[in-house]
């Protein structure tokens, strides 16, 4: 499978698959073993970098069911809001060039 193009233009790092996973479902909250198996990352690796994010302000807390705690991305936050405009950027880079080079092979067989 393709990589998605905010991992591709960042670099394939936890931190990075974690941020593309939060912004991609943005709006929704998640336990951290949620965010872990849904962005491929390890739970040690995701809890070394938990404190890191809820430190920046980039995760908080929603509510609990049961013994889970319930985050979600804080838009709120100025930098989240700037990921997430890269992150839409790239994306609408990425669908420009996609539909672009489509078109172009759609002209070229018609004619």
């Amino acid at each position: 499978m393709e990589q998605p193009i905010f991992i591709k233009a960042l670099g394939d790092t936890p931190k990075i698959r974690i941020l593309n996973y939060l912004i991609k479902y943005r709006g929704l909250d998640y336990s951290m073993s949620d965010i872990a198996r849904n962005s491929n990352v390890g739970w040690a690796t995701l809890s070394r970098l938990w404190k890191e994010f809820v430190g920046l302000k980039i995760m908080t807390a929603t509510r609990e069911v049961g013994k889970a705690k319930l985050f979600k991305l804080n838009e709120k936050n100025e930098a989240v809001m700037k990921l997430i405009e890269v992150y839409n950027k790239l994306l609408e880079q990425e669908t420009e060039d996609y539909f672009a080079k489509n078109t172009t092979t759609v002209k070229s067989t018609v004619e």
